[in-house]
């Protein structure tokens, strides 16, 4: 197991070492989506000849199967080119297997060189400051993605059914040795909405996203990204966990993860 001082430890260019911070709460063997997420979002970034005047404006994951804690490789693409508007794709594939386990599609929009008029919708919720820390639920494991965040709930909690309101901040850097950025802030945070807002009981019921989208329309500013989620679930099964995304400045976007929801 790699220096758990991060999620991940660069190995090359393209390959990553994940270490136990990446750990989700339900499989020792298995991360949580949020921080591959955020290293697929930084290789939309980072590709080669990625231009400077366009920011991610849109991702769509696809969760094809479980990440496991291995060493994975990032492959990123351009799909398709314009003046004012780009499609870039990424995929993840662990060592050994053939084929990727999680896929990112992006939109990057190219920036205006003059500033224009700045309009959010949405109130704003209580700071970070005006509430306290909220451990999650139990965890059969000392470390893992519920150590590597801090998490403070202005609404809600891990365990309480229904709608949550969470401010979360990692408590370690995406790559080990390299800065922190405002877009892996989001993409580490946005993949948690459908746990802090759950509306049926965990120890009887899965609920599963095989996918994950977030817009936004600001990156944002400082440490703390709060994730105001809401989770509704047909009789089918099928649900979506919405959220409203936040900084302490207000909104910056929002995240929707499709569910599938049945019983353990």
């Amino acid at each position: 197991m790699t220096d758990p001082q991060a999620f991940f430890e660069r190995l090359s260019e393209d390959r990553y070492a994940p270490t136990e911070h990446t750990r989700g709460p339900w499989d020792a063997a298995s991360q949580h989506a949020g921080p591959p997420a955020a290293l697929l979002g930084r290789a939309l970034e980072e590709r080669p000849g990625a231009r400077t005047d366009m920011r991610l404006a849109r991702v769509t994951y696809e969760i094809l199967r479980p990440v496991p804690i291995r060493p994975l490789t990032v492959a990123a693409s351009v799909v398709r080119s314009g003046r004012s508007v780009e499609v870039t794709e990424a995929t993840l594939t662990p060592e050994g297997a053939d084929a990727p386990v999680m896929l990112a599609r992006a939109l990057r929009v190219r920036t205006t060189e003059e500033p224009g008029p700045s309009v959010a919708e949405g109130p704003l919720v209580p700071s970070p400051e005006d509430t306290g820390p909220t451990p999650f639920f139990g965890v059969p494991w000392d470390i893992g993605y519920h150590t590597a965040m801090e998490t403070r709930f202005a609404e809600g909690s891990w365990l309480d059914q229904g709608p949550g309101t969470c401010w979360m901040r990692m408590r370690v850097p995406l790559i080990a040795g390299e800065d922190t950025r405002p877009l892996d802030r989001v993409l580490v945070a946005a993949d948690s909405g459908n746990g802090m807002s759950n509306v049926l009981d965990f120890s009887r019921h899965l609920f599963i996203n095989p996918d994950l989208t977030v817009h936004l329309h600001r990156h944002p500013v400082g440490e703390w990204v709060c994730v105001e989620a809401r989770t509704s679930v047909d009789e089918a099964g099928i649900g979506l966990a919405d959220a409203r995304l936040h900084d302490e400045k207000g909104p910056i976007g929002r995240g929707a993860q499709s569910l599938f929801v049945g019983p353990r």
